[in-house]
Parts: C-alpha cells; structure tokens; sequence
C-alpha cells in the first residue's frame, strides 16, 4: 500500500530541515564535541534565579501551561512599554516566523529576503508555496536599499529583515531600519528579526511603534537569556495582527515550566546584564586569536563572530570540517561571497581556548 499523498506543495519539497543539529553529527561520527559552538546559544547558561524558578515549577508539570501565555506577556508589553494585546508568545521565533507565513502566505505569494539570511524563514515560505525572491549582502550586511527595490518592483506580501543578521553579525541603525520601514509599501508585511537585539547597542532598535499594521518585530529567549532549549519567542504588532496568531498557534505549545522560565529571566536584568558582558568580552576574544592565526573578522553585535578565512567557500569548508575533527562544533553560511567564512558562537572561556587550539591545529594541517 503506497502512502497517502500530501498537499502538492508539501509534495514537492525535500525532506530536509535547514540545519544539521549537533546531536546528530555525534549520531553520525561517534565522536562527542569538546567546545558547542556552532548554533549561537548562551554557553553561560541561564540565571541561577531562572533554574531556582525550573526547579519548583518541576513538580506541576503534569498540568498543562496557561493556554494565553498571560504572565509572560503581561511582563513583557510592561517591559518594552506597549500594551498587553500587542504581544504574542510561540515556540521560539522559528515557530512564530512559521505561524506568520501561515497567516498571510498563500501559493504564489512572493516573499524577499536577503541571500544566505536566516534559513528558517525559507523553510516556512516554501511549505507555503511561496515564491521567494533573494537579494545579495553588500559589504557583509543585508542591504536595505537591495531589499526595498525588491519589493517595489513587484507585488511583495512579506519582505524579511534581520536586525542584528545572521550569519554574519551586522547591523544597522535605528535610523535606517526606521526609514527602511517608512519606505516599504502598506501592503507589504515586515518581518523585523529581532533575535539579538540584548547583545547590540540599543542605537540600532527603533522605539516600537504598535499602530503600524504592516510590522512585525521578533524576539526570543534562546540567546542572551539563555533559554535556547525551553523554546520561548515573542512578536510585537498591531493589535488586530497579534489576534490573528490565536485563530491557528498551537495555544498549548508554550510549557508549563517555559512560561515559569521566561518570566524568571525577564526578571533578573542583573545577571543579564552579566551575560552580555561575557558575550562582548568572548566576541573580542574570538577576533583576538582569529587575528593571531592571520585571519580577519566581521565585527558582530551578536553571540558569534564570523571569521574571514581568506579565500573560498572550498577553503571554509575544510576549515569548518577540520575543526569538527578536532571536536569543536561550528557553522558556516552558504550564500556565495558569504561562504568564505565560518560562524563561531561565543561561549565559556575553557570553550574558546579549544576553539583556538583547534583552529590553529586546522590551519597548520591544510598549510
């Protein structure tokens, strides 16, 4: 008996999924990493005051979390100066970004992103049927300008943005990201990641404004929070939009213990102010031995650095392959011009003196 079918768009996609999880590179070599470096989560770990907070909420974990996220929502419309109704809550930005081509792509719809962007969004625009038009980097960083004529040439449903990027580590102010939105048209949502924004200088955040239909900002406590495993992600928006999200989110998919998690870390700004100190003095670390071994560096306002191998994506690649021998767990893009580098996340310092030990070893090895 051959399988029932799937929807046409769901038929011809590949079964994939845009990244290869550590965990399964272990599957697959046998080999444990010595430094997890590869996928831009805190290596320093959540508060102390965050697991206190796990630890009792353990035992009520038999109950299922609270269907409207209302407490974590309360604190963060409180926190970021905007009203309750305005916030949604989701399984990390990744199921949020999935829920938002859900609700307003249909086949057909184009969508622009930038080449060699978040892969993840893709993802959910081609389960959609999308059609996704691309535009190049300039100079390391998604280009306003390339993305703004994009979208103007033709009929644009979604244009997508990131604000730190990733992969790369770049940003822009907020002065241009504020014109770049003025200039998109109404009919066009923006999809405004955020994911980075407590590791980069607040300069580069425009105040929220929620009487914007068309906007739609990201953010998470998967990184400077350091919460990548518990899977909590947050957008801001008009309130009619944010609505939209309850008519197909998975209204228990937010944990009991996540919820409990979240709320706990939004609390403690004093250890979060501890982490992005670490995560700024790791950066420097990174450019400090990457420029030891002759190799030159973006500069970042994230929890990773890409570092500049010097020549191609071949080169790259077997940089990144030699590194995986020696135990450490890295990235790197894929786009053309973008491939010539690897991605390293920050972590503890034991981490990175492995990390460097490992590189130079590579470097060595390939002459």
């Amino acid at each position: 008996m051959s399988r029932p079918p799937f929807t046409p768009v769901i038929e011809a996609l590949p079964a994939t999924v845009p990244f290869v999880g550590p965990e399964t590179i272990v599957r697959q070599t046998g080999r444990p990493f010595r430094a997890r470096l590869g996928a831009n989560e805190s290596g320093f770990g959540p508060a102390p005051s965050v697991v206190a907070k796990m630890r009792a909420a353990a035992p009520e974990v038999w109950a299922y979390g609270d269907a409207q996220n209302h407490g974590i929502r309360a604190a963060l419309a409180a926190h970021l100066g905007v009203g309750l109704e305005n916030v949604t809550v989701g399984e990390g930005i990744d199921g949020l970004l999935g829920l938002t081509c859900r609700l307003f792509l249909s086949p057909g719809d184009r969508v622009v992103t930038s080449l060699g962007a978040y892969p993840t969004f893709n993802y959910h625009v081609a389960a959609q049927g999308a059609a996704l038009a691309t535009v190049p980097y300039v100079e390391d960083r998604e280009s306003l300008e390339n993305l703004l004529v994009a979208t103007r040439e033709a009929p644009t449903r979604i244009v997508y943005l990131a604000n730190p990027d990733n992969p790369m580590g770049t940003l822009w102010s907020a002065e241009e990201v504020s014109a770049f939105i003025a200039a998109i048209p109404e009919e066009t949502i923006i999809v405004l990641d955020e994911a980075y924004c407590e590791t980069a200088p607040q300069s580069a955040f425009p105040a929220f404004d929620t009487a914007r239909p068309n906007l739609l900002r990201y953010r998470t406590f998967s990184k400077a929070y350091g919460l990548a495993g518990m899977r909590v992600g947050y957008a801001v928006g008009h309130e009619d939009v944010i609505a939209g999200f309850d008519r197909i989110r998975n209204h228990f998919g937010v944990t009991r213990m996540s919820q409990a998690a979240a709320l706990a870390a939004l609390e403690d700004q004093i250890y979060l102010a501890e982490v992005v100190g670490k995560i700024a003095r790791a950066r420097e670390t990174i450019h400090a031995f990457a420029a030891d071994l002759g190799l030159a560096t973006v500069p970042s306002a994230t929890n990773f650095v890409a570092i500049d191998c010097g020549r191609d994506h071949a080169y790259a690649l077997a940089i990144l392959n030699g590194l995986a021998e020696r135990g450490v767990f890295v990235r790197k893009p894929a786009a053309p011009g973008l491939d010539r580098c690897i991605r390293m996340s920050v972590g503890p310092d034991a981490e990175l003196a492995i990390a460097a030990e490992a590189l130079e070893d590579t470097l060595k090895a390939l002459g």
